[in-house]
């Protein structure tokens, strides 16, 4: 059973958005995904993280979400 993602407002001074944007292209994550990422190493460092909180998806893409791909679901082409 999976859950529904809760959806928060966040304001943020631009250059600190800025910085998170970088931050997040240069480990492969969107900017919300990087800001996930660290609330939760925040979370565990600080002893809070709920054990019943679900599990990121790893960073970069999805395997086979690239458009016109040629491999077939066993990855041969």
């Amino acid at each position: 059973m999976t859950s529904e993602r809760k959806k928060i407002l966040l304001r943020l001074d631009p250059a600190v958005h800025d910085a998170l944007t970088r931050w997040a292209g240069d480990e492969l994550r969107s900017t919300n995904a990087q800001i996930e990422f660290l609330l939760r190493r925040a979370l565990s460092d600080a002893g809070r993280m709920p054990h019943d909180a679900g599990r990121m998806r790893r960073p970069g893409r999805p395997a086979g979400s690239e458009r016109g791909s040629t491999t077939g679901p066993d990855g041969e082409e």
